[in-house]
């Protein structure tokens, strides 16, 4: 079996000479990728979040095991780099996709709660993470395109949030994203402690062993300590959903079932 799996990933381990930010690739592919999530966004508005959801946290499930085997058999020679551990902000979404229909049918609030946390947050990482790039670039083909592919359907999947009246638009809504918010963040910094004897986890950015590897927070952290820095980027990424949150109010709600 391990050799078929080897076989498997090594055989799409096609190379490619890695893209350089703001390159024709990256604002054509970005651009093209955008327009499509909000065209399936619209038209999936009037779907039921808990299939729409669901199958949306299954689909970057499925992209996130093949790119766990890729980057174990074809790239890493079967070790296992703990900076891939799939929990990220951008991660978030998938769990609370693929956890949505059971949570609606159980707690409705915690529900909803879970719906304008994707519309703010997957919003904010799929949007600011093709704004800045350079994490989404690989010299291969297959984590290049899953990189960007992950990102376009955060965007749907908060656009469709919105639209849907899945999230709520209300200030008050968007306050009570944040427990998920720092209980996730409290769960990166288990997974970053936990992990630290065996490689460079760093979920969420906010290990405490390393400055925040993303752009101007690095030298905030160079500067001010890693602590500080860190919270420093909470207190940003808290506001980046806010202001997302504050935009998605611009949005015409399509679902004649909307909540909100």
């Amino acid at each position: 079996m391990e050799g078929i799996l080897q076989y498997f990933f090594k055989a799409s381990a096609w190379p490619m000479e890695a893209p350089r930010p703001y390159s024709g690739f990256h604002m054509l592919f970005g651009a093209s990728g955008i327009v499509a999530a909000g065209l399936l966004a619209c038209k999936l508005a009037k779907r039921p979040a808990s299939h729409v959801l669901f199958i949306s946290g299954l689909v970057l499930a499925a992209i996130e095991l093949y790119k766990q085997g890729f980057l174990y058999y074809a790239v890493n020679s079967q070790t296992y780099d703990w900076w891939y551990f799939p929990f990220q902000l951008c991660s978030v979404p998938m769990y609370l996709g693929i956890l949505y229909p059971a949570i609606q049918k159980q707690a409705p609030k915690a529900a909803a709660i879970m719906g304008t946390f994707i519309q703010d947050f997957a919003l904010l990482g799929g949007f600011m993470a093709l704004a800045e790039p350079s994490g989404l670039m690989h010299p291969y083909w297959v984590l290049t395109l899953h990189g960007f592919i992950w990102h376009f359907i955060l965007i749907c999947m908060g656009l469709y949030c919105a639209l849907s009246g899945t999230g709520s638009r209300k200030a008050g809504a968007f306050v009570s994203t944040l427990p998920l918010l720092l209980g996730c963040s409290l769960i990166a910094t288990l997974i970053n402690v936990a992990s630290h004897p065996y490689g460079n986890a760093d979920m969420f950015y906010i290990s405490p062993y390393y400055p925040n590897e993303q752009i101007v927070f690095h030298e905030i952290a160079l500067t001010i300590g890693i602590l500080p820095g860190n919270l420093l980027y909470l207190s940003s990424v808290a506001l980046g959903g806010w202001i997302f949150h504050m935009a998605c109010r611009l949005l015409t709600v399509q679902s004649i079932d909307a909540p909100f």
